[in-house]
């Protein structure tokens, strides 16, 4: 599997912004599509936005334009962001990074890994 390592999270107000980030090391796998979920409390984990390796990008209804993901392909690490504005309560919950990762030689899919989560809290 492939190490995802994110950061970002945090507390913030109603309207205010946050970015995420994760990483991941190329130098074993290569990394294909990547994305956020987020998980509220009691809820099930849900797709919020995901980035193909050549930066075609899909959104949630709800955030599609306030949420941006990017992505870095940089030589032995690939970083995917997600920038979060005008955040609302209800998208309290944590943030989970994802990634498709395949054989560097096939090109085969060899499976997805989720990051460790990181926490979001939007106070109102």
């Amino acid at each position: 599997q492939v190490q995802l390592v994110e950061s970002g999270g945090g507390l913030v107000q109603a309207g205010e912004s946050l970015r995420l980030s994760c990483s991941a090391s190329t130098r074993v796998f290569r990394i294909n599509d990547m994305g956020w979920y987020s998980q509220a409390p009691g809820k099930q984990r849900t797709l919020v936005a995901t980035i193909t390796v050549d930066g075609q990008s899909t959104y949630a209804d709800s955030v599609r334009g306030r949420f941006t993901i990017s992505r870095d392909n940089a030589k032995n690490t690939v970083t995917v962001h997600l920038q979060m504005n005008n955040l609302e309560p209800e998208e309290t919950g944590v943030y989970y990074c994802w990634a498709e990762y395949r054989s560097p030689t096939s090109g085969a899919a060899l499976g997805g890994s989720w990051g460790q989560g990181t926490q979001v809290t939007v106070s109102s």
